[in-house]
């Protein structure tokens, strides 16, 4: 679920995104596809953690193993690009 304007998407580098780890910041992000999300208001992710995932991170790799799609994350605000 790629957003139709990546171009207008504020760039973060994968240690800025580390730092919105739920742990060091109130902030819960994640990466998919180049596309970063908020995922601070899912009960799922409390504290920077989904089953064994890690907020703070590209999880495109990951997502092949989830019992979900990458429409999961149409859910979530989208806050950014991952360069």
């Amino acid at each position: 679920m790629v957003p139709e304007t990546p171009n207008l998407l504020t760039p973060y580098t994968r240690s800025q995104l580390a730092l919105r780890n739920g742990q060091d910041r109130d902030e819960i992000w994640c990466a998919y596809a180049g596309v970063i999300y908020d995922v601070s208001a899912s009960r799922l992710w409390r504290n920077g953690k989904h089953y064994e995932h890690w907020a703070g991170q590209d999880l495109t790799a990951e997502l092949i193993n989830a019992p979900h799609a990458d429409w999961v994350f149409a859910r979530f605000p989208v806050v950014g690009k991952l360069i």
